[in-house]
C-alpha cells in the first residue's frame, strides 16, 4: 500500500515538473518577444530587445538643435532607460516560474534522510552593473588592478573611436 502511495506521489511530482517545464518554455518565448523604447529630449528614441540590445535608434527631424555630445548623451540615456524597462518586463514575465519553484518539493522532501541542500545551491544575487562610461571614476574605483591588466592585454586599434 505504501509503495503505491509513493508511486502516486512521484507521478504527481513528475507531472508538476512537466507543467513547470512547459510554463518555462512558454514564458521564455513571451520574454524573447519583448521590446522597450525610450525617448530622451524629445529627439532621440532607442528601442532594445529582450536582452537589452539596441535594435533601433531614431532621431527626430530637429536633431540638429543638439550638438554631438548632447546627441551621444541622449542616445546613451535612452538606451539605458529602454534596457531597464525591458529588464523589468522580463522579470514580470518570468515571475510565475519563481512562484511555482517555491511550491515544488525539495530533494530532502522526496528522499528520507537526504540533507536539504537548497541553501548551499542557491545562486547569490548578482551585483548591480554600472552604467557609468568607461574610465569614469565610478568604474575605476575598486577595479583599477583588473582594468590595468585588461588594458595591457587589450589589442590596440579596436572600436574606441570610429572617426566618423
Amino acid at each position: 500500500m505504501s509503495n503505491e502511495r509513493q508511486k502516486a506521489e512521484l507521478a504527481d511530482i513528475l507531472e508538476g515538473f512537466g507543467e513547470q517545464m512547459r510554463l518555462i518554455t512558454k514564458l521564455q518565448h513571451e520574454r524573447a518577444a519583448l521590446t522597450a523604447s525610450a525617448t530622451v529630449r524629445k529627439r532621440v528614441t532607442v528601442t532594445v530587445n529582450a536582452d537589452g540590445t539596441v535594435i533601433e535608434t531614431k532621431f527626430s527631424s530637429d536633431i540638429e538643435d543638439l550638438d554631438y555630445a548632447e546627441i551621444a548623451r541622449a542616445v546613451t540615456e535612452a538606451a539605458q532607460q529602454a534596457a531597464a524597462e525591458v529588464a523589468r518586463r522580463s522579470r514580470d514575465v518570468m515571475a510565475p516560474v519563481s512562484q511555482n519553484r517555491k511550491r515544488l518539493p525539495t530533494l530532502a522532501d522526496l528522499v528520507p534522510g537526504m540533507p536539504d541542500l537548497s541553501r548551499e545551491l542557491a545562486v547569490p544575487d548578482a551585483p548591480v552593473v554600472s552604467t557609468a562610461p568607461p574610465k569614469s571614476p565610478e568604474r575605476l574605483d575598486g577595479f583599477r588592478d583588473s582594468d590595468a591588466n585588461a588594458d595591457a592585454a587589450r589589442p590596440r586599434g579596436g572600436a574606441i573611436d570610429s572617426g566618423w
